[in-house]
């Protein structure tokens, strides 16, 4: 009966803290300069690029580690004390195991993601800014177009 309630005690808490790990998007900027997601699919179009901005998003994680370190750290508390004592000591180390866990998997890469803003000024006089994960080649002056989203040489 012990072990079913730390059990269920390891599992709760591995499942509440496993929804703590959290995935952001990086937002991007439209023409008019309000945050808008990633959504620039909506045209296509020929010009030149103004500029090219780098920003780094945030590490992210996939939930692993709150769990390894979650079980890790039930592992440790149930060594501790009996009766309810261990029940408590075994919930609060999975709590402080998954904590720990998820911030180690975090650390890992530190810088997150980068990604490049490419301000594109149109033939048609429009200003676009196109956020995307890779610009190869891509260089200041260029000429180009944007096709789903993406900018490519032209």
């Amino acid at each position: 009966m012990k072990a079913t309630r730390t059990l269920a005690a390891l599992v709760a808490a591995s499942a509440l803290l496993g929804g703590c790990a959290s995935q952001s998007s990086q937002p991007s900027y439209a023409n008019d300069g309000y945050r808008s997601g990633y959504d620039n699919t909506a045209s296509t179009g020929y010009g030149t690029i103004e500029s090219i901005q780098v920003s780094t998003g945030e590490a992210r994680t996939s939930g692993a580690g709150a769990i390894v370190g979650g079980l890790v750290g039930a592992l440790a508390g149930n060594q501790v004390g009996s009766g309810g004592g261990r029940t408590a000591a075994t919930v609060a180390g999975g709590v402080a195991g998954a904590a720990i866990g998820n911030r180690v998997e975090a650390n890992r890469n530190p810088e997150g993601q980068q990604m490049y803003s490419v301000n594109v000024r149109l033939d048609n006089g429009e200003y676009r800014t196109v956020v995307q994960d890779n610009v190869y080649d891509l260089r200041v002056g260029n000429r180009v177009r944007i096709v789903d989203g993406r900018v490519y040489r032209y």
